[in-house]
């Protein structure tokens, strides 16, 4: 009887460290498959946002390519002044070649900074409409000085350019009132080099 119930003991005891092993390798199993389907799951992942990412570089590259090869003006609002009959709002290209900008903008400083006649000196040593012209120009630029101005239309006429802009000006030389209104640059490529050619405003 006693060494029955040893025998009985030691097949539970024997049974009961199975057990344990047993579920101690499931377990380990369980945890070494999800570790394996984490990291499967986490390649795909960065797979995934690595291939989204590569294409959104394509698109941007492309559309950077895009833009290089358009006008300086992308876009113009259908709507227009009545008056004037310049659109209310363009969309210039980024990445347009500003040369043609920045020599306007050096000539209309000039002209605000009161150096009309140096600006226009080429124009007075002529002796025909130029030199009247110059001289009209000068003393409307005096009267009515010039303050702030902004792009409003690119217009091409080849082989010129003419760069439209809406000007704020004083009234009078004592500078009690402004008003609003056009003036325009005319240039054209001489050379290599883009130099202005006109002049026009409102007084």
């Amino acid at each position: 009887m006693i060494l029955f119930r040893l025998v009985i003991i030691r097949d539970c005891k024997a049974s009961e460290h199975t057990g344990y092993a047993g579920f101690s390798r499931n377990l380990a199993k369980g945890l070494f498959l999800t570790e394996t389907f984490e990291m499967q799951f986490s390649r795909t992942h960065l797979g995934i946002a690595l291939g989204a990412g590569g294409l959104l570089v394509l698109v941007f590259l492309g559309y950077l390519w895009w833009l290089s090869n358009q006008p300086p003006v992308l876009a113009r609002s259908e709507e227009r002044d009545p008056l004037t009959r310049m659109p209310l709002s363009i969309t210039m290209n980024p990445f347009r070649d500003r040369t043609i900008e920045r020599t306007a903008a050096s000539f209309i400083k000039e002209m605000r900074d009161g150096n009309c006649r140096q600006a226009l000196a080429k124009w007075e040593k002529k002796k025909d409409y130029r030199k009247k012209r110059a001289d009209f120009i000068c003393d409307s630029e005096s009267q009515h000085p010039l303050i702030s101005w902004n792009l409003i239309e690119w217009e091409d006429a080849p082989p010129l350019i003419i760069l439209h802009y809406k000007g704020e000006r004083y009234s009078s030389p004592s500078q009690d009132a402004t008003y609003k209104d056009l003036l325009s640059v005319t240039e054209e490529n001489k050379d290599g080099q883009w130099v202005v050619t006109k002049y026009d405003a409102f007084y």
